[in-house]
């Protein structure tokens, strides 16, 4: 089989070991011949694997590596039950900035971390009562999900340990984090404020929230 069959593949973000097969009819006999070749042409830099059974052309990378919801594509991709949080989103929003961060996710479904030739993936879990406050958005043809400014300031500290000093008064979480928070916005601290509210409702993580909160109205968000 050659590899000139995959221009077929050239304009789509990924495909599949079933679809190589749609395309390739009679000159695959079965799913192990397809992999067989799958793996030569991965070897070659004709394609990437994204992930078990998953692949993306070279050509495709190429033109789009630079978009800016490659990422977030990808992302949803190798997970579709996820969306976009955590380190990844409060980067986009200038709340983290010293260094960069794999693309981070949440999710209902395990932890786990994807790697593969375009980087690391990170998913965390979340319980479904939690699992809200996101945006569908597409590219590609790709539905990604991806969490507010609020949402994923909500994501990363309801995910990270309680500080030991959090209860003293002269503790200040946003300065020890380095989070830039000066910048949100009244309706990003009432979203915020939301997203706590709803925490105390499951009990689970509600106390730790709610003195989370009360940390940074006191240090950056004073009343």
């Amino acid at each position: 089989m050659r590899y000139t069959i995959l221009s077929a593949f050239e304009g789509l973000p990924y495909f599949t070991i079933k679809g190589l097969r749609q395309i390739a009819g009679d000159d695959v006999v079965d799913d192990a011949h397809a992999r067989t070749a799958l793996y030569r042409w991965v070897k070659a830099g004709h394609l990437i694997a994204l992930k078990k059974g998953v692949y993306m052309h070279r050509r495709f990378y190429e033109q789009h590596r630079q978009d800016a919801a490659f990422a977030p594509a990808v992302s949803a991709i190798l997970l579709p039950q996820s969306y976009l949080s955590l380190e990844y989103v409060l980067q986009q929003h200038g709340i983290l900035t010293e260094i960069t961060y794999p693309v981070t996710a949440i999710t209902i479904k395990n932890t786990r971390t994807i790697t593969n030739a375009l980087g690391t993936f990170v998913y965390r879990h979340i319980q479904p009562d939690l699992y809200f406050g996101f945006q569908i958005m597409e590219a590609y043809g790709v539905p990604y999900a991806q969490a507010s400014a609020a949402r994923g300031l909500f994501d990363y500290l309801y995910l990270r340990p309680l500080p030991a000093d959090l209860e003293s008064q002269r503790y200040n979480l946003a300065e020890e984090l380095r989070l830039n928070l000066e910048e949100f916005t009244w309706e990003e601290r009432e979203k915020f404020a939301e997203y706590v509210f709803k925490s105390e409702t499951i009990r689970k993580g509600g106390a730790k929230m709610r003195q989370i909160m009360n940390n940074l109205e006191i240090h950056v968000w004073q009343r």
